[in-house]
């Protein structure tokens, strides 16, 4: 009994020796990360499919030197298909964070536009973000872009000014230079995306805003979008709406010039931090005419087991228009995912 309390202070002795020894710069330094196991099916006449899949594992560093934070992340992703890895660079930036009203952060990051694209995508609740964010804000775009995950490289301007008497924000700001082409690549036409985009905060969780993109991209040319967002998320209760209009031939001529699409969702709390239920209504024109639209009716739960460990279940009618046979416009679509960090 003597010998084994005398290893354990000893043990002991050497755990606290090598925590007063941690180097200084340690102590801003956090590795993290997420994981994302998904299992997709759908009806869809001539495209039925039922499958498991790996929707994205991601590992990120966070920083501070002095005034400023930094963060890499790392992404591996079917994004290709099942079977067809990718792995990738997704954010590499530095910001400088010591006035809350006036914030500068340079290298790879989200774009500035739009409510839902900088939402983390498991808080995002959804077994994807909507398709007009996908199609309009950089993920698969319209103009043939990767999927960028809603980024670019560049510069930005940010901040929370006009503070009410309890000293929250009433403005939010956000400026932006980018690129154009998506992450991992540098400008091509030699032109520069400017985005940019302000919402107030009237009362706490509530958020109005809007956004504006002008810029262009080698081979496709010159894009106009803007998008209108409101947002309330309080005490587990999350409503958002946005409508996003982009004019700009993409990708694909036949489609034309001009884009559009909104969403509206709601997440509320059935048993509060353990189940969640929730719906939305999107739809995306692609020729911003109803026969290119494809429109999703969805409901679904979350359940959360530890706040790190949630399992989401998702069930959607579809209405895709684009589809030449009208026997074939509606089809059924079901998603259950399984999303952890650490």
């Amino acid at each position: 009994m003597k010998r084994l309390l005398t290893v354990a202070f000893m043990a002991i002795a050497l755990t606290v020796n090598a925590q007063e020894k941690t180097p200084k710069w340690y102590d801003n330094f956090k590795f993290s990360g997420y994981g994302m196991l998904q299992y997709q099916a759908e009806d869809k006449e001539g495209g039925e499919h039922n499958e498991f899949n790996l929707r994205l594992a991601r590992f990120i560093l966070d920083g501070k030197i002095g005034e400023f934070d930094w963060r890499a992340q790392i992404q591996g992703t079917n994004a290709k298909g099942p079977g067809e890895p990718t792995v990738q660079l997704v954010d590499l930036y530095t910001e400088w964070v010591k006035h809350k009203e006036f914030r500068v952060r340079v290298g790879q990051f989200k774009r500035a536009f739009t409510f839902e694209n900088p939402t983390h995508p498991i808080t995002q609740g959804w077994y994807s973000y909507a398709n007009v964010i996908n199609a309009l804000s950089g993920f698969g775009d319209r103009t043939g872009e990767k999927s960028s995950g809603g980024r670019d490289i560049g510069l930005q301007f940010q901040g929370d000014i006009l503070p009410n008497a309890d000293g929250r924000a009433l403005l939010h700001y956000q400026v932006g230079v980018y690129n154009g082409e998506g992450i991992n690549s540098k400008d091509k036409d030699q032109r520069k995306d400017i985005i940019g985009g302000a919402w107030v905060m009237p009362v706490k969780g509530v958020r109005i805003g809007a956004f504006g993109w002008t810029g262009s991209r080698a081979g496709i040319g010159g894009k106009n979008r803007y998008a209108l967002s409101a947002e309330y998320d309080k005490d587990e209760f999350t409503f958002r709406t946005e409508y996003l209009h982009s004019q700009g031939m993409g990708a694909d001529p036949a489609l034309g010039d001009k884009a559009d699409g909104w969403y509206v969702f709601g997440i509320v709390p059935v048993v509060k931090s353990k189940l969640h239920a929730k719906a939305r209504y999107q739809c995306y024109r692609k020729a911003k005419d109803w026969d290119t639209s494809k429109t999703m009716y969805e409901v679904g739960l979350n359940y959360y087991f530890t706040p790190k460990l949630q399992l989401n279940m998702e069930y959607a009618r579809v209405n895709d228009r684009s589809i030449a046979d009208p026997d074939k416009h509606n089809y059924n679509f079901v998603d259950v995912e399984l999303d952890f960090r650490f």
